[in-house]
């Protein structure tokens, strides 16, 4: 009825600008003799309205055959107003009826088009329709698009198409984006889906461009191959889920158990290092289970606005309780005010610094960070009576090469150590590997570097490397940490190792582009070798030589690794703290040798001190223990 309104209100707007332009006067001295046409006209727009059925046309359903039927109304209108200037005098030039016509058809063109872009604004801010774009222009993406214009719940944004010719091009009142401007097209509309309508893209080439979707959290669906060829139905019925899964050559795990749920729901939960990769995908995982609520900690300000201007909409739909904290777990004052003030009853831990090369050089803050960090925030929790403590650690803590992973090693021994002690916490560490689009990981570095027309860079040809989705791993995550009764060492199984080599060429590959090597010199990208970096392995490893277990998930294993006594471990952190203080990373790489009994560093730069492995328990002697 609105637009019904605004649609002839138009006519009297029309007609005044056709006479102001062929008599350049204005409209009031001629209006008082030609009033009497203008009611006969808005009936007959009405009734045009309804006859070419515009008058039912949602806004986003306005394309290109609702223009032409518009044109139609326009040249109706303008004869119609002919007729009624010859029946009466004194008749108007027939360039007034002209102009009128084509003016009311433009002008309910620019109208509905003004009118769509204040509700895409609208619903840019709101979480009541799902912004979508549509991958490919073909026919199956004109289809798919025909029926999301009939969904009240989707708003269609764009069409996105690999061809550069097509960028910029309006397609059915739609604009089209190509691959390389995703990040204008997220930011203009804020887009939050993308299907793949485009069946005959290979296995690869979709996982390429889900895993590139998904590090802006956008959901990606695609349309399975076979749907050109299956019974007809709905389009928009038979979309699945696209996942990493061909990049991995790994099943995708889908869907939180009930456990999860029932661990979570009503709880206060804080999670630290919310505005990393791992950090921010349990925030979402959480509020899935409804907790009461949701405090996130990071110590970045930009990463904390990022992560609480992305979960701010899902915690309102959510009904969750959203609260943001700039800090370090290293500040005990910090710490201990949050799990009071909010009643933390579940913490999990992701807060590190994870980066191998960044910790190798700066081993003094990397230490205090990872391991006296996790101390401060695990003590602190048992001492506020909180029910649950998850650790979020790295297979890089197994037989550890490098400060990162012997940080995360001590960041488990400390939770081991407090878990054989604890009379209110329930403790638990669960250890991982790599996770595809995370933050400085290989997936987004390979990338950026095909984008630039490479090369591709490997540490060495042979390095290989456990990999799971950012979503499987917090999902995990959650399982073991609902699992845990205490002391547990939890191990994601991540399958097989990948090679780099190879995750490499299936990348130059899905993205259209041939490997340039010995063999093939004429191809488009090559890939080049750097040597290991300080601290890195060739291969990494889950557990120890110790035994594995299963778990009630498939998925989880449970590990046995040995710990320190109370006595060793208020030693080693005695000393790390000591160390720490002292400004020397020498001080601080011999402390973490005493406390890893297994820390062989390796690849160290020139001006490093030189360590060994020590057993910790010849390392600490009874004099020596602390007299906390």
């Amino acid at each position: 009825m609105i637009l019904l309104a605004l649609d002839c209100l138009l006519v009297p707007v029309a007609f005044s600008l056709s006479l102001m332009l062929v008599f350049s006067v204005a409209p009031t001295e001629l209006l008082p003799l030609t009033w009497v046409y203008l009611p006969a006209l808005a009936v007959v727009a009405a009734i045009g309205l309804h006859q070419l059925r515009l008058n039912n046309l949602r806004l986003k359903e306005y394309d290109g055959a609702a223009l032409v039927r518009t044109l139609w109304l326009g040249i109706a209108l303008g004869l119609t107003s002919a007729l009624l200037s010859e029946a009466g005098a004194p008749g108007l030039p027939a360039g007034v009826h002209a102009l009128f016509g084509l003016f009311y058809a433009l002008g309910y063109a620019l109208m509905r088009a003004l009118l769509l872009r204040v509700l895409t604004e609208l619903y840019r801010r709101s979480n009541i329709a799902s912004r979508v774009a549509i991958y490919g222009t073909g026919s199956m993406a004109m289809a798919i698009a025909r029926e999301l214009r009939q969904d009240e719940t989707t708003m269609l944004c764009a069409f996105i198409d690999e061809n550069p010719a097509m960028a910029g091009i309006v397609l059915n009142g739609l604009p089209v984006f190509s691959l390389a401007q995703l990040g204008e097209l997220s930011d203009q509309y804020k887009i939050n889906r993308v299907i793949l309508a485009a069946p005959h893209l290979s296995e690869e080439k979709r996982t390429f461009i889900a895993a590139r979707l998904s590090q802006r959290q956008i959901d990606v669906q695609t349309l399975p191959e076979t749907v050109q060829y299956a019974a007809p139905g709905r389009l928009s019925e038979k979309l699945t889920q696209a996942t990493v899964s061909a990049l991995l050559e790994r099943k995708p795990l889908t869907g939180a158990p009930q456990i999860c749920e029932t661990a979570y729901a009503g709880a206060s939960i804080l999670i630290t290092g919310a505005g990393g990769s791992i950090g921010r995908e349990l925030c979402r995982q959480v509020l899935r289970c409804r907790p009461s609520r949701l405090v996130i900690l990071d110590l970045s300000e930009l990463a904390l606005y990022s992560a609480e201007a992305e979960l701010r909409v899902l915690a309102e739909a959510a009904q969750v309780e959203l609260v943001s904290v700039l800090g370090s777990v290293c500040d005990p004052l910090l710490v201990r005010g949050v799990l009071a003030r909010y009643a933390v009853d579940v913490v999990f831990h992701a807060a590190a610094y994870k980066h191998v090369p960044i910790v190798e050089e700066n081993a003094r803050v990397g230490l205090a960070n990872n391991s006296l960090g996790t101390a401060v925030l695990a003590r602190e929790a048992e001492a506020a009576r909180v029910h649950r403590f998850v650790l979020v650690s790295t297979d890089k803590a197994v037989r550890p090469s490098s400060l990162m992973g012997a940080s995360k090693r001590i960041a488990e021994l400390v939770v081991q150590d407090l878990a054989a002690r604890s009379q209110h916490t329930n403790y638990s560490i669960v250890r991982f590997g790599n996770v595809l689009g995370s933050s400085g990981s290989v997936i987004p570095r390979f990338e950026e570097q095909i984008a630039r027309g490479g090369p591709l860079t490997l540490t060495d040809e042979g390095v290989t490397r456990y990999f799971m989705s950012i979503a499987e791993a917090s999902l995990l995550v959650l399982i073991a940490g609902a699992h845990a009764t205490g002391g547990e060492v939890f191990v994601l199984d991540m399958g097989e190792p990948i090679r780099i080599h190879d995750l490499a060429r299936r990348m130059i590959e899905a993205a259209g582009l041939r490997l340039r090597d010995r063999d093939n010199p004429d191809g488009d990208i090559e890939i080049v070798t750097t040597g290991l970096r300080p601290g890195e392995k060739l291969h990494e490893e889950l557990f120890h030589d110790d035994a594995v277990r299963a778990t009630a998930h498939p998925r989880i294993l449970l590990a046995q690794p040995e710990g320190l006594s109370q006595l060793e471990m208020a030693a080693a952190l005695r000393d790390l703290r000591k160390a720490i203080e002292s400004g020397s990373d020498e001080e601080v790489m011999t402390v973490v040798a005493r406390a890893v009994h297994d820390y062989l560093p390796q690849n160290l730069p020139a001006n490093a001190p030189q360590v060994r492995a020590v057993d910790t328990r010849e390392a600490w002697t009874p004099e020596r223990m602390p007299a906390e």
